[in-house]
């Protein structure tokens, strides 16, 4: 019987928990791991492991929260953060978006190339985060759907974040988890080479193929830029506009002005007559360009702005006001402001910004006029016209509630810059050169920005996910009791009869594509742990090199470009590009597929596992 231990069928039951749980899309991955980790302790206490197999307490469990691939993932985690505030890469960005307006045939490859490259170095969500502000000034300057750029250099990001250690999260879990089943340490050369002659074959793919398999989606930037903005314009005692009639106050503006509706009172709309005299209290609904708007507000001495009722903080407006910077903002996808209004989430006060205006994505009626742009309906791709601080923005775009644009796309550039790289080139020289352990560089760093004030205190906090922390230390946990039950190693056991017959480079094509299948639809590090856990005994009881079973491992965990659910770099495309669910799996599955037999071939030529068994 392949289970017959009461202990291994329970672990082998909370692991398909793990699974199920994370494959959920209704829930959170944040609220699946701790709801996993809690009923592994009550386990645990209740039902403790027999002695005679292992000793297993809830404190090693919660040890887990402590291990160091955890601690180096978040410090690395929050290096990234210090690169993406100072705007480090801002001039690289830029210099690629100079290459795209000069020669946009080697635009799409360049970008992928060099997504490819910083994702070996980042995680995979900073650089996306990073990268896509670029892709979208990119895309409305070429007069370009994106699309057709987004998930493509997404997937180059995800590629190429398997070259090192550092480069995922799911990474540093599986090496971490195979040096403490004692298998034989995997340097950066033998992560770096398969990926490396594999992201070539990727990248000729994602050039040429996948943005011709993409359809044309009406994403949230999807529209006619520039944009023409529905606005409210007040007029108070002090203003120019007080007394005039209507044909006088468009003089003022050279007669550029354009009103849709005069306002008076809360609910009355007067007739726009040219002898209509504009009082004070008066709201002059128009529609135009963002400076146009500001120009407008500067010859009438009128105020362009939006009253949020129920909005209390009126500080944070008056500041909003005296800022400099004027933005747009798209409203995402599931995020704070959609399928809600701006007074109800009292976006004044919580973000310090100030609306002006409001275009609509996708309007009832061409020329559609906002009658009240404090308690409109947002939805997906409406964008808002704001003015605040640049660090009002900067907090609006890292709170990830919605997306940035235009004037604040770039990343912010700042003196501390080199700063930042000089750091980052440190932790990854000393890393590579095996002087440090790779946390104690990772946490060094963080020490370094903190030093160096790249980074504040007040910033950490910010850095940290509560999503990518507890579902490591989910998946640490069900590699502790696959290892200390036995569960894995008797898995391994069984298998032996009916694959021993079998070649070598056909087990291991087998077992990466079986994790290929199970991590399209769960959490790529719950797979990685699960996999690395089952790999080294498996390569132990088969006599195959325990390095080519635990690279499987890792690369098919790695593979989830199926759905957006895979990796949260995935779910920020998926809102950004107006992409559907079916999008992912038209791309990704090719994808997947050519990386799966481009992986599996190299591996078995590497660690001689194409001469059948003797």
């Amino acid at each position: 019987m392949l289970l017959p231990d009461p202990h291994i069928a329970a672990v082998w039951l909370l692991v398909l928990l793990a699974l199920w749980l994370f494959a959920q899309d209704r829930v959170a991955h944040e609220s699946a791991a701790l709801g996993f980790l809690i009923v592994v302790l009550l386990v645990v206490h209740f039902f403790p492991l027999p002695a005679d197999v292992a000793s297993l307490s809830t404190g090693q469990i919660l040890a887990r929260l402590g291990h160091p691939a955890l601690v180096t993932i978040v410090a690395l985690v929050i290096l990234a953060r210090g690169l993406e505030s100072t705007g480090a890469f801002a001039r690289l960005f830029e210099a690629l978006g100079r290459l795209w307006q000069r020669h946009p045939g080697a635009g799409l490859p360049a970008m992928l190339l060099v997504a490819g490259l910083l994702s070996a170095v980042l995680s995979n969500a900073a650089v996306v985060v990073m990268i896509m502000p670029a892709l979208i000034g990119i895309a409305l300057q070429q007069q370009l759907r994106p699309s057709r750029l987004l998930m493509p250099i997404g997937f180059a990001v995800l590629i190429g974040g398997m070259a090192t250690a550092i480069g995922a999260s799911t990474n540093l879990v599986a090496l971490a988890l195979a040096a403490d089943l004692g298998a034989p340490p995997i340097g950066i050369a033998e992560l770096a080479w398969p990926v490396a002659i594999v992201g070539l074959l990727a990248l000729l793919y994602l050039w040429l193929l996948a943005p011709r398999l993409l359809p044309e989606r009406n994403a949230p930037l999807g529209d006619t830029a520039p944009r023409v903005f529905a606005a409210v314009l007040r007029i108070d005692e002090a203003s120019n506009a007080a007394g005039l009639t209507l044909p006088a106050v468009r003089a003022l503006t050279d007669n550029q002005l354009r009103v849709d509706r005069v306002q008076r009172g809360e609910n009355l709309f007067v007739a726009k007559l040219p002898s209509l005299v504009i009082q004070p209290g008066d709201r002059l609904h128009v529609r135009d360009l963002p400076e146009r708007l500001k120009r407008f507000e500067r010859a009438l001495g009128a105020t362009l702005a939006t009253e949020l009722p129920g909005d209390a903080a009126t500080a944070p407006q008056q500041d909003a006001i005296q800022g400099q910077q004027l933005a747009e903002i798209v409203v995402t996808r599931g995020a704070l402001l959609h399928q809600s209004t701006l007074g109800e989430t009292r976006f004044a006060s919580r973000f310090g910004l100030l609306p002006l205006a409001l275009h609509r994505a996708r309007a009832e009626a061409p020329g559609e006029p906002v009658a009240d742009i404090a308690n409109t309906v947002l939805r997906a791709g409406d964008v808002i016209l704001v003015q605040g601080s640049r660090q009002a923005l900067e907090r609006v775009r890292r709170s990830g509630d919605a997306l940035v644009l235009d004037g604040t796309m770039d990343l912010p550039r700042t003196h501390r810059a080199p700063r930042a790289l000089a750091v980052f080139t440190l932790v990854v020289l000393f890393a590579a050169s095996g002087w440090l352990p790779l946390a104690a560089c990772a946490v060094g760093g963080v020490a370094l920005m903190l030093a160096t004030r790249c980074l504040a205190w007040r910033d950490l906090p910010q850095a940290l996910s509560a999503r990518l922390i507890l579902t490591v230390a989910a998946g640490l946990t069900l590699a502790l009791l696959l290892e200390r039950s036995g569960a894995a190693a008797a898995l391994a056991a069984a298998l032996v009869p009916a694959l021993a017959s079998w070649p070598p480079a056909l087990v291991l094509a087998v077992f990466m594509g079986v994790l290929l299948l199970i991590t399209t639809v769960t959490a790529n590090v719950i797979v990685a742990a699960v996999g690395v856990s089952v790999a080294v005994p498996l390569a132990l009881v088969l006599g195959a090199p325990v390095q080519a079973y635990v690279l499987a491992a890792l690369f098919g965990a790695s593979l989830s470009f199926m759905r957006p659910g895979g990796y949260q770099s995935n779910l920020l495309l998926l809102s950004t590009g107006g992409y559907r669910r079916g999008d992912f799996a038209r791309v990704g599955t090719p994808l997947a597929l050519l990386l799966w037999l481009a992986f599996s071939g190299l591996l078995a030529l590497r660690y001689g596992l194409l001469d059948p068994p003797g």
